[in-house]
């Protein structure tokens, strides 16, 4: 059995600028699971930068808070209790409209890696005509 626990959970900077937690993750822990498992906070009015995950697909299950996610072209209003699919290749980014934090957990299938994922900002000016 593994059980991990968020106060105890180590959290850092992330490519797309989120403070981001790994629970579970098979490449570091060496589980055999097609998905890994994140939770993530924006603070007020913090957004996460527009990216990619090229071939993978990731579900946003929003746990406290709302927040605006865009996903392509996209644009809805989302809040606790409900959960969203990006589909893979699409860009996206999430930002914190309300008052208080914005507490999110990720799950990527397959698991997130680096090189799957791509920022806005790391793109050429005529990459970002999306």
């Amino acid at each position: 059995m593994i059980i991990r626990d968020l106060e105890e959970c180590r959290y850092f900077r992330a490519m797309d600028n989120t403070l981001i937690c790994e629970l579970l993750h098979p490449g570091r822990e060496g589980l055999d699971l097609p998905y890994s498992i994140a939770h993530a906070i924006l603070q007020p009015g913090e957004a996460s930068l527009p990216h990619r995950l090229k071939k993978s697909a990731e579900v946003y299950l929003i746990l406290e808070g709302e927040g605006q996610m865009h996903i392509d072209r996209e644009i809805s209003p989302v809040r606790a209790g409900q959960a969203v699919l990006v589909p893979p290749g699409s860009w996206q980014h999430i930002r914190n409209s309300g008052d208080a934090i914005l507490k999110v957990i990720c799950l990527v299938s397959p698991c997130w890696r680096a090189d799957d994922e791509e920022t806005f900002d790391n793109l050429s000016e005529e990459h970002r005509k999306c």
